[in-house]
């Protein structure tokens, strides 16, 4: 199909952490949408999409016109160094308002929730702060925030919340770090942890599966992780980038985004995935979110990830 005069034109490159089979679920309907544009992707982990893009911009630039990923921080860093392109996207009018930046800067296209998860068949934990008492001594099983982004926003939260005393008390009640939410999860699952904090969308998918697991939501608070897409300052391709943007954010790109990546869309008409709780109840079950977290991982995110690491290391 021919690209209709005056629309969107060019090549873009999009670094991601979305899931690779939620992208191939897009394509189509992204070349319908964009038939001039033609879309290049560089998908990974958070942690090694942000390695990367920074290592680029130390080298004097990156190809990247448009960042989707799970690391809300970097966004807000990027904020401060003014390398974003100022963009609002039309489709993201009813995105509630916490989950976008209030200048303009970038805005979540989805959003993935950390929440407990324990074996069928077991109690369930009360909340994030319940993991440190004895009722969950050496039964829990957590991420890794040196090496997990999510892990690490959810890290930020309690240390927010809770204080860096918490994360000795979880060592001192013997949790255990198992690196990323697929280790916490098959902890779970293989018995060596009775719960453990981990993404709904893993623990949805692992149902799906016939995994013995159950969900329970923290009544201090699910963290949930805004997955922002911005637009870089240095793009060449404005317009296509923002096309793009709006394209994921149409009722049919987040329809996708629910169903195949089992994460929340932002627009409320979209039910939660796999018959979860609807954007709106996770508004109110979720941890308050907006420019004092975001703030406090920019500035003491390294501390944070000091202080977990000296309490795990004792």
């Amino acid at each position: 199909m021919a690209a209709k005069t005056g629309a969107p034109a060019g090549e873009v490159w999009v670094y991601t952490s979305v899931y690779r089979h939620v992208l191939d679920a897009l394509e189509p309907q992204l070349k319908e949408a964009l038939p001039g544009v033609t879309i290049h992707w560089f998908q990974a982990g958070s942690e090694k999409v942000a390695a990367k893009l920074e290592a680029e911009l130390a080298a004097g630039g990156t190809p990247c016109d448009v960042l989707i990923t799970s690391d809300p921080f970097l966004y807000e860093r990027f904020k401060n160094e003014k390398r974003w392109l100022r963009y609002v996207s039309p489709n993201g009018v009813r995105t509630p308002a916490r989950y976008v930046d209030p200048d303009g800067h970038y805005a979540a296209v989805r959003l993935s929730t950390m929440v407990l998860v324990h074996k069928a068949g077991t109690p369930a934990p009360r909340s994030f702060a319940a993991l440190a008492t004895p009722e969950w001594k050496g039964e829990v099983a957590l991420g890794d925030p040196l090496t997990s982004g999510t892990a690490f926003t959810w890290a930020v939260s309690m240390e927010q919340a809770l204080g860096a005393k918490y994360f000795e008390q979880l060592r001192a009640n013997e949790a255990r770090v198992a690196g990323g939410n697929a280790a916490v999860l098959q902890k779970i699952e293989g018995g060596e942890a009775k719960v453990g904090v981990l993404l709904l969308e893993n623990a949805l998918a692992a149902q799906a599966k016939g995994s013995p697991i159950e969900i329970a939501w923290p009544s201090d608070g699910a963290v949930v992780v805004p997955g922002y897409a911005g637009i870089m300052g240095s793009t060449q391709h404005a317009e296509a980038a923002k096309a793009l943007i709006d394209t994921l954010l149409s009722p049919a790109g987040q329809k996708i985004i629910a169903e195949l990546g089992d994460m929340h869309a932002v627009d409320p008409r979209v039910p939660g995935p796999r018959g979860s709780v609807s954007l709106d109840e996770l508004v109110t079950r979720s941890a308050p979110w907006g420019e004092p977290i975001l703030k406090h991982g920019v500035e003491d995110g390294a501390r944070v990830k000091a202080e977990f690491s000296k309490a795990f290391s004792k």
